[in-house]
């Protein structure tokens, strides 16, 4: 009987530290990390996004950043299919996958912890659905499934979308339930943040993007891209479109930016609570002493 491949995943909410764990047990274990992040994916949107800089990576090989256009929807069907190939390229390299990122979505996928719903795009509901607000989803998705919408991102046109066509398709959202037969051995830790200084935490992370040119990028970005697919990139986007249509001054901008920022980690806790594998540890020290002791058993 061969033995399943070992993999460790680091999730958990924006502004917690996954990153830097992330690299502290590679670089301790031998690894690569696979970055699970449905806004890390796309290119031309670095501050934004927060993705690591090469000064965080301490040479640390990550992958699945900026590998699609923003111009179309990077879905966690093909996150599954390139993260699968990025496994198996990691593993024959004799290094260990470490997956770190806080789209749980995408994470659980990719490690077997949940099966996507094989339900195929239905292009006459897609057509009547894309004309609708973000608003407008979503009381939809609330009707059919409340379930779904308690933890959906509703100011995401895309994701309402295809949960809408799911729930049309089978009656409702299949809940996350483990796969009767997940394909790797996964330690799931999960980096709770702390709370006491969260705001403030999040407050200088937006100062620190705002003066590395987030607004700047976006601007940049919105030139490429028609009106609804930037604003379908998320909440952040809307608000920084606005600020650059002088409809949002700097400091309204940085509130409401913590606002949003404080309600997605929200969303994020509770999703990734439904998980019942994960070992919440809240630095690199335990980390490391649950990844060694996973990693010789």
């Amino acid at each position: 009987m061969t033995s399943k491949q070992k993999i460790i995943a680091i999730v958990g909410p924006t502004a917690s530290g996954k990153t830097a764990i992330g690299v502290v047990l590679a670089r301790e274990f031998g690894g690569e990390v696979i970055s699970a992040d449905s806004r890390q994916v796309y290119r031309d949107m670095d501050v934004i996004a927060g993705v690591p800089t090469m000064r965080e990576m301490r040479g640390v090989p990550h992958h699945l950043l900026r590998v699609a256009s923003p111009k179309a929807l990077y879905s966690a069907g093909r996150f599954t299919r390139e993260g699968a190939r990025t496994i198996a390229q990691i593993v024959k390299h004799g290094h260990l996958p470490i997956v770190v990122g806080g789209t749980g979505f995408y994470a659980e996928t990719l490690l077997g912890k949940m099966v996507l719903p094989e339900v195929p795009p239905n292009k006459k509901l897609r057509a009547e659905l894309v004309k609708k607000s973000a608003a407008e989803l979503f009381l939809m998705l609330k009707k059919l499934d409340p379930r779904r919408a308690g933890d959906i991102d509703a100011q995401n046109p895309a994701r309402l979308i295809r949960a809408i066509e799911i729930a049309e398709a089978l009656g409702a959202v299949p809940e996350l339930s483990d796969a009767p037969q997940p394909p790797f051995d996964v330690l799931w830790l999960g980096v709770s943040p702390a709370t006491e200084c969260l705001e403030e935490k999040i407050r200088a992370r937006i100062l620190a993007r705002l003066k590395r040119g987030m607004a700047a990028e976006a601007a940049r970005l919105r030139a490429q891209l028609f009106k609804k697919r930037f604003n379908e990139l998320g909440a952040e986007f809307s608000l920084l479109a606005e600020h650059l249509d002088k409809k949002l001054t700097r400091p309204e901008l940085i509130e409401k930016l913590i606002q949003w920022e404080l309600k997605y980690i929200k969303r994020q806790l509770r999703w990734h609570k439904r998980n019942k594998d994960i070992v919440w540890i809240s630095d690199a020290t335990t980390a490391r002493k649950e990844a060694k002791s996973f990693l010789e058993r």
